[in-house]
């Protein structure tokens, strides 16, 4: 009985902590019309996304707010055709550059090398830069409204995570963890007073960022190898003695982040292991969230079954404020509720199988990502 008292206690504590970051720390960057005087680039990088970049770019091309806005587009080494479509979404809109990419040196991932590239052939006047990707589509005040909480912010690097949107049940269960995990264990207002880089989260689908900043740390020369490339850039910009926030963005972009299950799971499987690290960290984690969301309605099954009800509410309860946490990522940044929430404890066994297999392929050296080794 003390153990189930003990599951239910923590897995209320959690709740109770997503409930405060909803509710009271988590920004919400302004949708409706905002206009900022400042010169923007926003920065898109592109590796075979002819099929995707269609929506995107128009959505850029409609941007407003921004009265001098520049779009800068690298092709990073596409064979589908992407710059293909770029010049004709484009056509002779003089906001937008197409770049033809390098092939990253020794040492650099494809990502961060292409966003390094784009940083630094802007040219010196703009002062904030705004990296999207290809599966981002922005409403039309978008990076206006993201440039104005970033300076509200008083922050050097603003992530406004877009609403995720979800399709199949692969999406349903495992996309909405990505909001979940932060809203569940990152205390947010710390995060953005903190100066520890270890107190960090950033989403790289959408980041706006100071270009001094930017350059202070490092920009993304300074995370040329590094997987998760977001969040070590933001930790980069707390090095370098910048301030880091996260927004709610849901309605300000949308992100389709994958289209079929294998994307997803091979997504999620070239970044898990550089998320948590040390396998035994991570072994760690996933037994943690495990017997915090898995555990509980098993134990209730199998408590109600051995004739003890007592017991089996109890671990009934601990399972009703796990889905509860799940409710409340899901309304504070724009996800699906109900009833995706009631299978929150097979997303977490899902979870816990994409690092298994993350760590599984990692050390047989068969991770890859667009045609590139990753790790």
């Amino acid at each position: 009985m003390s153990v189930v008292l003990a599951l239910v206690a923590a897995v209320a504590a959690l709740t109770a902590h997503t409930w405060v970051n909803a509710t009271r720390w988590l920004r919400r960057p302004a949708a409706g019309p905002v206009e900022v005087t400042e010169v923007v680039a926003v920065l898109l990088p592109l590796r075979d996304e002819a099929d995707r970049v269609g929506p995107c770019l128009r959505a850029l091309l409609a941007q407003r707010g921004v009265p001098d806005l520049r779009i800068v587009v690298l092709d990073d080494g596409s064979t589908d055709g992407t710059a293909d479509v770029v010049r004709a979404v484009a056509g002779d809109d003089p906001r937008l550059t197409l770049l033809t990419g390098a092939a990253p040196p020794r040492g650099w991932l494809g990502k961060p090398h292409a966003c390094w590239q784009l940083a630094t052939r802007t040219g010196p006047a703009p002062t904030v830069l705004a990296f999207v990707d290809a599966d981002v589509v922005l409403t039309p005040y978008a990076v206006a409204a993201a440039v104005a909480e970033l300076r509200a912010a008083g922050a050097t690097l603003l992530s406004p995570y877009p609403r995720i949107v979800v399709r199949t049940a692969a999406d349903r269960l495992v996309q909405p963890l990505l909001q979940w995990l932060w809203l569940t264990f990152l205390p947010l207002r710390a995060m953005e007073r903190s100066p520890r880089p270890s107190l960090a989260a950033a989403g790289g689908q959408f980041l706006v960022v100071d270009r001094a900043g930017y350059l202070r740390a490092g920009g993304h020369a300074a995370v040329a190898g590094r997987v998760l490339e977001d969040i070590e850039l933001a930790r980069a910009v707390k090095r370098a003695g910048g301030r880091i926030a996260l927004a709610d963005g849901s309605r300000l972009a949308t992100c389709r982040m994958y289209e079929t299950w294998p994307q997803l799971r091979d997504g999620y499987t070239k970044s898990l292991w550089a998320s948590f690290g040390h396998p035994s960290t991570a072994a760690l984690v996933v037994a943690l969230l495990l017997l915090l969301w898995t555990a509980p309605p098993l134990l209730a099954v199998g408590a109600l079954t051995a004739g003890a009800p007592a017991v089996a509410g109890l671990a009934f309860l601990a399972y009703l404020l796990g889905v509860a946490g799940r409710v409340l990522s899901a309304r504070a940044t724009g996800g699906r509720a109900w009833p995706d929430a009631l299978t929150h404890p097979v997303s977490v066994v899902v979870l816990g199988w994409l690092t298994l297999r993350s760590y599984h392929l990692r050390k047989r050296r068969r991770l890859t990502w667009r045609g590139r080794p990753v790790g």
